[in-house]
């Protein structure tokens, strides 16, 4: 009988196979071994051993990736950034040390306290508001896995060996060593129990055009070897044993995805410009540096929004300004002149980042973070600021400060900003000394004083994840509230008009670099209301293309215009279906 599963979609498609059921990359059992105080240096030196061997297994991978080229250098440099980062950890001396002191403190084998290291930091991560931060826990299990299976002796083959040509991948979850290898077998999608939409897996799905859907919850214990499904990577359904009608259906949105993929292929390099001739700039969203090397696939003009938070929370400290500046000078140099703004740090609450002295909070979306978490921990935030500084002679940097609130805490910022300067300078280092400096606005504050918040930016990014969440005061986390938080909210579209005229009127630039920048839906109201650059994922990125590339501003405005009258979120969505039904019929 026909089974469907609803989970989330991690990487658009419809694919259609046999289900192949994947355990191979369950953890070992893990002994509690008790250590007598004699024999601990000796457990020592076992779990040394280990590591070094985990690292020596990773080194080879990462030099079997970081040669390859041709067709598949795309891939092979996916492979590369992320055995890099699993090699950083296992080099890292205070990730190591503190397993060694857990093992001496519990006097437990070291299968024991790397297990245990391991899981604590995990859950830590796993805490974090941020659904990218939670999915790099599957990071650091899958370096303690690997250091586990060399103190074991364990052997672990390819996962996807002999899956066939068209096997459909079922998976608890996957680690993304076990990602890593999908490009050389037969599988035509993946579903997992587990994971979000930016975990290495949903990357790499994505970076090798694997539909996938992720947190299906139980599918991989309902299901069974040999099975029929289909995949949709899309909306996010997986459908079991399906019947001839569901089959045909399925088969033709696969055909109509190939055809729409080829239209929007044929996009990429074809300037975003309206049939009157209003051109707009499409930027890019990215959170780990690996990620600007794939953006010229998209049509991406650069990046609009590059979190830094990734550098404040692996593996459990802040990166230093030597490695921040590499991270930083990688994504510049990948995206050469164009424009790349990166966002100081926005951590705080519970996702605090090493060095700070932020407290337990009761509501960490209203405490110290984001640039208030900087401004209070200034040695932190300038060694962040030099590393930009440094890093921004690669490249066309702008610096962009989150969560501003007042005009108090941009001169603040731009006051250490300053002093981070005058230290580079001081101590003879190379930096980009015109670099543009902007603020994010994403609470109600910033938005309704932002033509007095222009006069000390250089630019504006509307950040409407958080205004949205800020303005209707409804926890996008939370699954209670969240669909709450409707971006077509007349408040959430006013609020973002105002400051979209308050940029214009200063003559300074304005962006938007929420989801809303990357849904169709809203891109003829955005381009109504003046807006000259979009950032978003980059998928995202042909679709807006070409609806920017069917409108007329005429038309964009008319609906601006009438959405800001309307009163209710189903009239103002209603106002956008009938625009879109005269301007794009068919669109599919």
């Amino acid at each position: 009988m026909m089974r469907t599963f609803t989970g989330v979609p991690a990487s658009a498609g419809v694919a259609i196979g046999r289900v192949r059921v994947y355990a191979g990359n369950a953890p070992p059992e893990v002994p509690r071994r008790a250590v007598p105080a004699g024999e601990v240096p000796a457990e020592l030196e076992r779990l040394r051993k280990a590591v070094s061997e985990a690292a020596g297994e990773v080194k080879a991978l990462l030099d079997d990736a970081a040669g390859g080229g041709g067709d598949d250098g795309p891939r092979l440099k996916e492979r590369a950034d992320i055995f890099q980062a699993h090699l950083l950890m296992l080099e890292d001396a205070e990730f190591i040390d503190e397993i060694a002191d857990r093992l001496k403190r519990s006097r437990r084998c070291a299968e024991w306290a790397v297990r245990d290291v391991s899981a604590k930091l995990c859950r830590k991560l796993m805490k974090m508001p941020d659904p990218a931060f939670r999915e790099r826990a599957a990071d650091v299990a899958d370096v303690s896995r690997r250091i586990i299976d060399r103190l074991l002796c364990v052997t672990r083959g390819p996962c996807a060996a002999d899956f066939g040509d068209d096997a459909v991948l079922v998976a608890r979850d996957l680690m993304p060593s076990d990602a890593l290898l999908l490009d050389k077998s037969g599988v035509k999608g993946i579903a997992l129990d587990e994971g979000g939409v930016t975990s290495h897996t949903a990357i790499l799905a994505r970076a090798f055009g694997i539909p996938a859907v992720v947190g299906l919850s139980n599918a991989s214990a309902a299901l069974r070897d040999g099975q029929a499904i289909i995949l949709n990577g899309s909306t996010g359904a997986v459908i079991v044993d399906p019947d001839a009608e569901t089959l045909e259906l399925q088969g033709a949105e696969k055909r109509r995805d190939a055809a729409r993929a080829g239209r929007l292929s044929a996009l990429r390099d074809l300037p975003a410009v309206t049939l009157d001739g209003h051109g707009v700039a499409l930027l890019a969203n990215i959170g780990f540096p690996e990620e600007a090397d794939g953006l010229h696939r998209h049509g991406a003009e650069g990046v609009g929004l590059y979190r830094s938070e990734f550098l404040f929370m692996e593996p459990g400290k802040a990166a230093d300004e030597e490695a921040q500046c590499a991270a930083y000078s990688r994504v510049l140099k990948a995206m050469g002149e164009r424009p790349v703004t990166i966002r100081t740090m926005d951590v705080g609450g519970d996702k605090v980042a090493a060095g700070s002295r932020a407290a337990d909070e009761k509501n960490p979306l209203l405490g110290c973070r984001a640039i208030r978490l900087s401004l209070a921990n200034p040695d932190l935030f300038k060694t962040q600021l030099r590393a930009l500084l440094r890093a921004g002679v690669h490249g066309n940097l702008r610096i962009m400060f989150p969560l501003i609130c007042c005009a108090e805490e941009v001169e603040q910022a731009r006051a250490l900003l300053d002093e981070a300067r005058a230290e580079c300078a001081e101590r003879g280092q190379p930096f980009a000394d015109d670099v543009k400096v902007g603020i994010m606005v994403e609470v109600p504050s910033a938005a309704i004083s932002a033509d007095i918040l222009a006069e000390r930016s250089d630019f504006f990014s509307v950040g409407t994840n958080d205004l949205i969440q800020y303005s209707l005061a409804a926890d996008r986390g939370n699954e209670k509230v969240s669909h709450l938080g409707d971006s077509h909210h007349p408040a959430v579209l006013r609020l973002v008009k105002r400051t979209i005229d308050a940029a214009r009127e200063k003559g300074i630039g304005s962006c938007v670099c929420g989801e809303l920048a990357g849904d169709p839906a809203a891109t003829a109201i955005l381009l109504g209301f003046g807006l000259k650059e979009f950032s978003m994922n980059a998928p995202a990125i042909p679709a807006i293309k070409e609806i920017i590339r069917g409108a007329t501003m005429e038309s964009c405005r008319a609906l601006a215009a009438a959405v800001l009258r309307g009163r209710s979120v189903a009239e103002v969505r209603a106002l956008v279906d009938e625009w879109m039904a005269v301007n794009f019929p068919g669109r599919g």
